[in-house]
C-alpha cells in the first residue's frame, strides 16, 4: 500500500508530530495503535499525570493555578471515561496517552496542557502505567488465590475422614486421604501464593522521572512521585526504567507455573470424575452435556483449565521471544508486551475463579472412595511388619511379594489368605499379620511431618491456615 499523499497530516496532532512532514500509510495508522488495549490503564495513566503535574508545579514548571487546572480537567477525563462518554478520535488518538492529553488540551486549553509533558517521555509514561496497571491487578490475584486455598482448606478439614487410592504412574499404590490428596496441590498453590507476594515488590517500582532513557532534566523530585502512586521504591537507572519489561515476564513465569499447578489438578478431577472412578462429581453450573447423548456430563470447566494453561505459557513464550534481541533501550517491540500481559492476566484471574467455584461445588463419593481401595494397596504395610521383627525391608520387600503372588494364584485378595498361608510363605508371620490389613490403621501409621495420617493432615491443614490469616 502507498504511503497517503492526500495532504493529511494526522502525526501533527500526535505527541511526534513535529519531525514529520509527509502523510502515514493508513494500514501503518492501525498497525501502531495501542488505544483499543492500552485504554484498559486510563485511570492510571491519569493518576501518573496529576503525580507528574504536581511535581512540575513544585519545581516552578507550572504554576498552582496551572496545576489545579490540569487536575481538575484530569477529573473531567476521567468521569467520562467511567461514564463511557470519552470519545476516541481514530488517526489521532493513538494510545491512552495521546488520547487523555488530546482530550485535557480540549478541557482546559493546550496552554497549560502542552506544559504537562515536559521532561517527561511516554517511555517512562507508559512503563508507570503498566506496572500501577498490573500492580492493582497482582492484589486481586493474591485475592483470588488466597480464595481458592481457603476453599481448599475448609473442604480439607471437612471432609478428612474420607479415604481413597493414592496413585503412582497412575495405578493404585497406597491407602491416602482425600484431604491428603486436596494438600498436596494446596502445598503447591501456597508456594504459588508466596511467590506472587514476592514478585508484587519487583512490579511496584517507579519509573516516572527517566525521560526517554537519560531522566528528567528540572531535578523533579521522583522519590515524592513514586510516595504519592504508591510505589514501593525507584528503578535506580533512567535506561533500565523505560525498557524493562522483565516485571510482565516474571508475572506471566509466575502465572505459568500457578497454571500448570491448576491444570494437573483438572486433570486429576477429570479422572476422578469418569464413571470408571466416580469419586467426585462436578455441579451443573460446571459442566456440560452433549448435544448427541443425552447421558453424558463433561467436565468441561475443569478442561478449560487445562487447555488455557498452554495459552498463558504461549503468552509468556511470545513475549520473551519478542524481546530476548532487543538493544537498549525502548524499541517499538515493547508494545508486544501489552497484549501478552492483558490475556495473560485475565485468562489467569478467570481460571482461579473458576477453580474456587469448582471445588467449592463438587460432590464427593467416599464410600467409593474406600470402595477402590484393595487389600494389595497394604502389601508395604505387610513388609514394616516384618520390619518391626527386626527383618531387613529388602528382604520384607521380597516376602511381601512373594504374598501378593500367592494371592494372584489362589484368585483371592490378600486379606482373604489365611495366616497358615501367609506362614508358609515366611514363618516369621504371626498371628496378629492380619491387622495389617486395616486401610484406616495403615494411614494413621504416616504421622511423620508431611504423612497422610489424621494427626499430620490436621498439621498441614494449619500451616496453611496460618499463612492465610
Amino acid at each position: 500500500m502507498a504511503p497517503s499523499t492526500n495532504g493529511d497530516k494526522p502525526q501533527e496532532n500526535m505527541l511526534w508530530g513535529g519531525r514529520f512532514t509527509g502523510g502515514l500509510d493508513p494500514l501503518m495508522v492501525t498497525y501502531n495503535e495501542s488505544i483499543h488495549f492500552d485504554r484498559i490503564i486510563y485511570a492510571q495513566d491519569i493518576r501518573g499525570s496529576i503525580a507528574y503535574a504536581r511535581a512540575n508545579k513544585n519545581i516552578g514548571i507550572l504554576t498552582s493555578d496551572e496545576f489545579a487546572a490540569i487536575e481538575k480537567g484530569f477529573k473531567q477525563v476521567h468521569q467520562e471515561w467511567e461514564s463511557n462518554t470519552f470519545t476516541i478520535k481514530p488517526g489521532v488518538d493513538e494510545d491512552i496517552h495521546t488520547a487523555n492529553e488530546r482530550r485535557l488540551g480540549e478541557i482546559i486549553g493546550t496552554g497549560i496542557a502542552g506544559k504537562l509533558h515536559t521532561g517527561r517521555s511516554r517511555n517512562d509514561q507508559v512503563a508507570t502505567g503498566m506496572r500501577l496497571w498490573l500492580r492493582d491487578q497482582l492484589r486481586l490475584l493474591d485475592e483470588h488465590l488466597t480464595s481458592f486455598l481457603r476453599v481448599l482448606t475448609s473442604r480439607a478439614r471437612a471432609e478428612i475422614s474420607a479415604l481413597m487410592p493414592g496413585y503412582t504412574h497412575l495405578q493404585r499404590a497406597q491407602p491416602i486421604r482425600w484431604s491428603h490428596w486436596l494438600l498436596s496441590y494446596g502445598t503447591s498453590f501456597q508456594a504459588d501464593l508466596e511467590r506472587l507476594r514476592q514478585l508484587i515488590p519487583r512490579v511496584n517500582r517507579s519509573p516516572l522521572g527517566a525521560g526517554a532513557l537519560v531522566g528528567n532534566p528540572f531535578n523533579i523530585d521522583r522519590a515524592a512521585i513514586a510516595k504519592e502512586l504508591g510505589f514501593d521504591s525507584l528503578i535506580p537507572n533512567s535506561m533500565t526504567a523505560v525498557s524493562d519489561r522483565d516485571f510482565i515476564l516474571e508475572t506471566l513465569q509466575w502465572a505459568t507455573m500457578l497454571m500448570t499447578h491448576i491444570s494437573r489438578f483438572s486433570e486429576d478431577l477429570i479422572i476422578y470424575s469418569t464413571a470408571e472412578f466416580g469419586f467426585v462429581r462436578l455441579a451443573d453450573a460446571y459442566s456440560t452435556g452433549s448435544s448427541l447423548m443425552p447421558q453424558k456430563k463433561n467436565p468441561d470447566s475443569l478442561e478449560l483449565l487445562r487447555g488455557k494453561s498452554g495459552r498463558v505459557f504461549g503468552t509468556m513464550a511470545a513475549l520473551m521471544m519478542s524481546v530476548k534481541g532487543l538493544p537498549s533501550t525502548y524499541n517499538k517491540d515493547l508494545q508486544e508486551s501489552w497484549e501478552t500481559m492483558l490475556d495473560g492476566v485475565k485468562t489467569t484471574s478467570d481460571s482461579i475463579q473458576i477453580a474456587t467455584g469448582v471445588l467449592s461445588t463438587l460432590t464427593i463419593f467416599p464410600e467409593k472412595m474406600l470402595a477402590a481401595l484393595s487389600p494389595d494397596m497394604l502389601a508395604t504395610d505387610l513388609a514394616d511388619y516384618l520390619v518391626r521383627k527386626g527383618v531387613p525391608f529388602r528382604e520384607t520387600h521380597h516376602i511381601s511379594g512373594r504374598v501378593v503372588a500367592l494371592a494372584e494364584k489362589e484368585s483371592v485378595p490378600m486379606d482373604k489368605l489365611s495366616v497358615k498361608q501367609l506362614q508358609e510363605v515366611d514363618s516369621r508371620f504371626g498371628d496378629d499379620v492380619k491387622s495389617c490389613f486395616d486401610y484406616e490403621a495403615s494411614i494413621n501409621k504416616r504421622t511423620v511431618v508431611g504423612g497422610t495420617s489424621e494427626k499430620s493432615v490436621i498439621e498441614q491443614i494449619e500451616t496453611l491456615e496460618k499463612m492465610l490469616q
